[in-house]
């Protein structure tokens, strides 16, 4: 019955599921007259709410954030050094289950230390099990290592939590919950747990039989051979020295080193003493993120001509982000432009669900509302700019704590991506596949995950009330 289920979902993704820009433009089209029903605005001021600064233009500073976190994390991931140990981590792959497993368990690892370098690296570890274990189903192998990013708002780079960790402030009220409150708040971790333990054996149970497996297509698992280096002009020695490579380095790891030195020393001189290392995951946001994934790849680069070669490749995973976000904040001008009254359609939205919310059942609503608005603005900042305005206020009336609620939407953000193929675009390329190819089974992996979601809110709620 579940195989059925699974190979239902496959057969009407494959047949109904559009490119991803298309996707794009669809959901366009469908906010549009939404808006006009929800605002009662006409169609001018609707389109200009598309068009304008506040609209298609709005996310350019952090489009390059997240294009910087998926180059970065890709660069990093395609470093020899690092392709040979996720060979050898492909090595405990020795049959179906084993491959399904690794490839799950690792991706939501390493996309939770970083979305950017998880998807990548789940991607490159899919093909380095599949080589091994060639009976797979290479299809659900590369939505298991893109499973993996479920989690990817509720680790080190959620950009909600992080934000919050410098402080968010609606109108006169500044609203602020340090990591330790949101990202490593106990149930945070157990709901990721649970994921990281179960997702891959429900993946596995959607295994086909041998007759309907679609195996790797052995062409697609032959990589491209390294580049070879000659150094013989005064160009090329500059550009493999040794010495500029060591100056770099050291100047980027003193950076950090001062950077969590500095927070470490006003979390000591505060009224009330922070432990450091509290002090020191409180303050993580993507600009250090960044920072540090920058220089950790160039350190296992070794050669500044090979990282430069690296970020060129690594830059091509970034053309979905570059042409589709501003489409995204288009379609987030439309979500949340206001008429006269301040009604907005997001507002709508998530006002019908903070209208039947009690403190405990308010982020589970909130949750969900959140992965309803995420179809429409698969953004994390952008989903924080849309119902950040709206959750955090209400939250507070509630006697809601600030970091579940902001963790709420973090969840909701992360869980609607399985079936949102605009994330999904970097691990295809590197794949070899189609987004079709995959969502059916990452439509299972959405249920399983938003029952697991609904109930570690509400445990969240009766555990840790505030």
């Amino acid at each position: 019955m579940f195989k059925k289920f699974t190979n239902g979902c496959v057969n009407v993704v494959n047949r109904w599921l559009p490119d991803p820009f298309l996707f794009a433009i669809i959901l366009s089209i469908v906010v549009y007259i939404a808006a006009m029903f929800a605002t009662s605005m006409g169609p001018v001021a609707i389109l200009d709410a598309w068009g304008n600064s506040k609209g298609f233009w709005n996310l350019l500073a952090f489009s390059m954030q997240m294009a910087l976190v998926l180059v970065l994390g890709s660069a990093m991931a395609s470093a020899p050094v690092f392709k040979r140990a996720l060979n050898a981590v492909a090595g405990l792959a020795k049959n179906n289950f084993s491959a399904i497993f690794v490839t799950a368990f690792v991706s939501t690892v390493c996309c939770w230390l970083n979305w950017g370098f998880g998807l990548i690296a789940g991607a490159l570890l899919a093909k380095a099990v599949a080589r091994r274990v060639p009976t797979v189903d290479y299809r659900l192998l590369i939505a298991a290592a893109y499973s993996g990013f479920v989690v990817w708002h509720a680790g080190l780079s959620g950009s909600i939590p992080l934000t919050l960790g410098q402080g968010y402030t609606i109108g006169e009220t500044t609203y602020q919950a340090g990591t330790m409150l949101t990202i490593f708040h106990p149930m945070n971790l157990v709901m990721c747990l649970v994921i990281l333990v179960a997702m891959p054996l429900v993946e596995y149970a959607m295994h086909p039989d041998e007759y309907h497996t679609i195996c790797v297509d052995p062409a697609l698992l032959v990589d491209p051979p390294e580049t070879e280096y000659t150094v013989e002009t005064p160009a090329e020695k500059i550009e493999h020295s040794r010495i500029l490579w060591v100056i770099v380095l050291l100047a980027g790891f003193a950076y950090v080193v001062y950077y969590f030195y500095t927070v470490v020393v006003e979390g000591l001189k505060a009224e009330v003493q922070v432990n450091p290392f509290f002090s020191i995951v409180n303050n993580l946001n993507l600009n250090i993120v960044n920072f540090i994934f920058l220089f950790l790849g160039l350190l296992l680069h070794g050669d500044l001509r090979r990282y430069v070669d690296a970020i060129t490749e690594a830059a091509g995973g970034a053309a979905g982000i570059l042409l589709q976000f501003p489409f995204y904040a288009g379609i987030m001008g439309m979500m949340v432009v206001a008429n006269e009254q301040g009604v907005s359609l997001a507002g709508v939205i998530s006002q019908f669900f903070v209208s039947i919310s009690n403190t405990i059942t308010f982020p589970v609503f909130t949750f969900l509302s959140a992965g309803i608005v995420n179809f429409f603005v698969p953004s994390g900042g952008g989903q924080w700019a849309v119902q950040g305005p709206i959750v955090m206020p209400a939250a507070a009336q509630l006697g809601v704590e600030p970091g579940r609620a902001a963790m709420a939407i973090a969840w909701g953000d992360q869980w609607t991506n399985m079936i949102q193929p605009f994330w999904a675009l970097p691990a295809l390329g590197v794949a070899g596949l189609k987004a079709k190819d995959i969502m059916g089974y990452l439509v299972v992996v959405l249920i399983f995950t938003g029952i697991v979601a609904c109930l570690g809110f509400l445990a969240w709620g009766f555990f840790f009330p505030g």
